[in-house]
């Protein structure tokens, strides 16, 4: 379905174009262990780029800085060149007219990292405390981190401040994300088997532990609407969850393997979920059905080979802006681009030791970080849309899936309007 014969591959599949790297620095003595790269991360604005450099380092870099510089100087460049530390002064408007690249020392091996940004208007879900020790205004910009011993570290990324220090959780932090409706709600999934729901506006008051995965959380996302939360882990858990009420809504089963990262589209129609299966499944998140999947090996896997150790677990799995492009990182040392429409590859690239990946915030660039602690950079495939494409992002901009269901148009319509198999 996904990998096909060298000969297929040459003719079928471009190879896509890198755009540059940022290379952590190394010592002949750095210990190999702790220097991974798990997790890299855009800010929502575009302004920033944040990646875990390895040994409790995270590193935040002005995203239109690095992109000058790899027009500028080439592909390659090195980050230990110009970091600074972060400032431990209060924010000023220079500062955040003129980001600057900085260095975070979190303390531990950091597994995870989240940016968010605060819109006033959304108040804290805690109505009857009246007095907060933050108030956040609308120029916001936070990162958190989750770090090895349990602990999320909210910082400002304007000044480098540590705002607070959450703890609760009794293993490693493996994922974090903020809620897309500026309310700065935050999930954290975690080893001890749980995600805990915190709010950052009511000074990082804990909301919520959701419980229901028997074993490691891998990874979380939210809907675009805030509304559903994906949570996926260990023993081939796939779970939905209401963020209104905080309930379980459905599990998802069609995995034969750990599952370790999830993702909805911009319109919240369609699911992602990346698996240790060599597969990556995108499931109709309303219905539970499967609606494509995209293997990593060549003929497919059968059940019991898939939940074995295979060769090609997929790592990662992030989706384009566009809503049309899907990319995956695997360990046959390969970054693959998909559409949604297509069952093999558009593009491919070469990574060793790929962790992780995340595409820009218009979604032109591909980020990919590694074990040794660097970032690789690919141009994403650029691709017109086709008409029914377009139609399917426009109307679920005003209303969501399951009411595209139920209007009151001819039944071809409807079907035009809807993701299919």
């Amino acid at each position: 379905m996904a990998s096909f014969p060298p000969s297929v591959n040459e003719k079928l599949i471009g190879r896509s174009r890198t755009v540059g790297e940022l290379l952590a620095p190394a010592s002949p003595f750095d210990k190999k262990c702790g220097r991974e790269n798990w997790t890299v991360a855009f800010a929502p604005d575009g302004s920033y780029f944040a990646w875990s450099q390895g040994h409790r380092i995270v590193k935040l870099v002005p995203w239109s800085q690095c992109l000058n510089n790899f027009s500028l100087h080439g592909v390659k460049t090195f980050t230990n060149l110009s970091h600074s530390k972060l400032s431990r002064q209060n924010s000023n408007g220079d500062q955040k007219n003129k980001p600057s690249e900085h260095v975070i020392d979190c303390g531990d091996i950091v597994w995870s990292l989240a940016f968010g940004s605060s819109v006033p208007e959304k108040q804290s879900r805690c109505v009857n405390i009246e007095w907060h020790r933050f108030k956040f205004g609308q120029d916001q910009l936070l990162l958190a981190t989750g770090l090895s011993n349990g602990r999320i570290k909210i910082w400002d990324v304007y000044t480098g401040k540590l705002l607070l220090n959450l703890m609760d959780h009794t293993e490693v932090v493996r994922d974090l994300t903020f809620a897309p409706d500026g309310s700065l709600i935050l999930v954290s999934a975690s080893r001890d088997k749980t995600l805990r729901v915190w709010d950052l506006k009511d000074d990082g008051n804990m909301m919520k532990i959701l419980r229901g995965h028997p074993n490691w959380v891998y990874s979380c996302a939210f809907s675009p609407d805030s509304s559903i939360l994906c949570s996926v882990g260990a023993s081939k858990a796939v779970l939905l969850w209401d963020m209104d009420k905080y309930t379980l809504i459905r599990k998802l089963e069609g995995h034969h393997n750990d599952v370790v990262a999830c993702e909805f589209s911009p319109d919240g129609a369609l699911l992602a979920t990346a698996s240790h299966d060599t597969r990556v499944c995108v499931w109709d998140p309303h219905t539970g059905a499967v609606l494509m999947e995209f293997g990593h090996l060549f003929p497919a896997p059968t059940p019991i080979f898939a939940g074995g150790a295979n060769d090609r677990w997929v790592r990662s799995v992030s989706f384009s802006h566009d809503g049309l492009h899907i990319a995956s990182l695997a360990d046959d040392k390969m970054v693959r681009f998909w559409r949604i429409d297509e069952d093999h590859p558009v593009q491919v690239a070469p990574l060793n030791n790929g962790l992780c990946c995340a595409f820009s915030t218009d979604g032109s660039v591909l980020a990919a970080g590694t074990q040794d602690g660097s970032v690789y950079f690919w141009a994403t495939p650029r691709r017109v849309a086709n008409l029914q494409h377009l139609c399917r992002m426009a109307i679920r901009r005003v209303m969501p899936t399951s009411q595209v269901q139920n209007l009151p148009v001819p039944p071809t319509i409807v079907a035009f309007l809807s993701y299919r198999i």
